[in-house]
């Protein structure tokens, strides 16, 4: 009982690591969040600071999700849980560190929108089907330059795949994993409300591929 208590506080308090904030603080001495979208996410900072910062924000955020996932739920657990188990403590981790991303305790409780960690998640969980998700966020990203609407997209075809991949292959999706897929992809898209009625308005700002400006 301990260790699972450690294990959902230490991926909360990892998922807590304000990289957008730190990165507007370290680079240009200003706190993110007021400034451009006032969001505290990599799209934000790619906006505001630039594409590699952006870049760089964006990969720690996937790994504060990868990283409780696929390494510290194992190493806490695997001596005293049956491995056939151990997928439900990996979601357990992985709730606790997207919740730390978006309720960041070391900033106010105001963090990002819990793209990139739930990314990191499911990258630990089901790679192949997070993998066809940031195909279609990209397609959608190009051709559009909506970051909002590429995230949202992407996170709704998720369990879409992992649906597919139960009917359709003999690697079976355990029921918990889609069921957690489904809650992110609500949680994802309650998280850009904002960005949804800029969508329907036409004043959703657009991601710019010749500057540091874009939007999410």
């Amino acid at each position: 009982m301990m260790s699972i208590l450690l294990l959902i506080i230490l991926s909360y308090l990892i998922g807590s690591f304000p990289t957008a904030i730190l990165a507007g603080k370290l680079l240009k001495k200003i706190d993110i969040r007021q400034h451009g979208s006032g969001n505290a996410g990599a799209t934000n900072v790619f906006r505001v600071l630039g594409w590699r910062a952006g870049v760089g924000v964006l990969l720690i955020d996937m790994l504060k999700g990868f990283f409780p996932v696929f390494w510290l739920t194992p190493l806490l657990l695997s001596a005293s849980i049956a491995m056939d188990s151990l997928f439900y403590y990996q979601i357990l981790a992985g709730i606790a560190a997207i919740c730390g991303h978006i309720w960041t305790i070391f900033a106010g409780f105001r963090g990002g929108k819990g793209v990139g960690t739930a990314t990191g998640v499911f990258l630990g969980l089901q790679p192949l089907p997070v993998l066809i998700s940031l195909l279609l966020f990209l397609i959608i990203v190009v051709t559009t330059r909506y970051v909002s609407l590429g995230s949202m997209s992407g996170a709704v075809l998720l369990p879409i795949t992992l649906v597919i991949k139960n009917v359709f292959t003999t690697d079976t999706v355990p029921f918990p994993i889609l069921i957690l897929a489904i809650l992110l992809a609500l949680l994802i898209i309650m998280t850009h409300k904002e960005n949804i009625k800029r969508l329907i308005n036409g004043t959703e700002n657009k991601l710019s591929f010749s500057s540091a400006k874009g939007g999410e």
